[in-house]
């Protein structure tokens, strides 16, 4: 007899497959950068069927969730994947210590730029936001070999960002600045943007004082909602 684990695994994987896409001309799986098959479902689908499954299960315990997590994550499929994502998105307030274990073990399959950055700025950034003590794991990452798992500590930034909390992402936007690989060059621009959008002033002094050597794209994308006249003095001081 199967567990309840598989018998729910095996449904919303079966929702998924019921709504895939056949491929057109529009290349999705290198759009997305994915090493993984991609079904080609929008995110309405992906959310309905997330949303389905929370209602009927809102009691969920933390150990069946992981496990649920884990065994979606093991699929072969983005999508399998991101709905992985999702319900520990959805079921953010139960997450613990071995969720954040399992989510780090995740990070070096999470390739390309959706994959990971639904991973860091979902259920990543809700963990650190709750708890401060994960910020020297994400911190330790802005030096991996791996250039997504440093991406990812980037995007694990956006809950203290959008909450104004700025001191701690600049630290570790300031430790990637220079970085030589462009998906990390343009996580940390888009970043920056979002913390201008909090604090224009911090945001403005912060660039002034790094823009010798930034990265091009880096720059320009930090800088879209700022003065053309501002955007061109750093981009001479770089």
């Amino acid at each position: 007899m199967r567990s309840a684990i598989e018998v729910q695994r095996a449904a919303l994987v079966h929702e998924l497959h019921k709504h895939r896409k056949p491929q057109g001309d529009f290349p999705l799986q290198s759009y997305l950068r994915s090493p993984y098959p991609v079904l080609g479902l929008c995110t309405p689908t992906i959310r309905k069927i997330k949303g389905d499954f929370a209602k009927a299960h809102h009691d969920l315990s933390t150990t069946h969730l992981n496990a649920l997590a884990k065994s979606l994550w093991k699929d072969k499929t983005f999508e399998e994947k991101i709905l992985a994502i999702g319900l520990l998105n959805r079921f953010h307030r139960t997450l613990n210590r071995r969720t954040w274990r399992m989510m780090d073990s995740w990070i070096e399959q999470a390739q390309g730029w959706a994959l990971c950055d639904s991973l860091g700025s979902g259920p990543i950034s809700t963990m650190l936001h709750k708890d401060g003590s994960k910020f020297r794991d994400v911190f330790s990452w802005t030096r991996a070999e791996n250039f997504w798992r440093r991406r990812i500590s980037t995007y694990a930034l956006r809950d203290l960002v959008y909450r104004k909390d700025l001191k701690r992402p600049s630290v570790v936007l300031e430790r990637l600045l220079y970085d030589e690989e462009f998906w990390v060059q343009r996580a940390v621009g888009t970043w920056l943007r979002e913390c201008w959008k909090r604090d224009r002033r911090k945001t403005q002094s912060f660039l002034l004082k790094h823009a010798k050597g930034m990265p091009r794209i880096t720059i320009t994308v930090a800088t879209e909602r700022t003065s053309k006249s501002f955007r061109e003095k750093l981009r001479r001081t770089r």
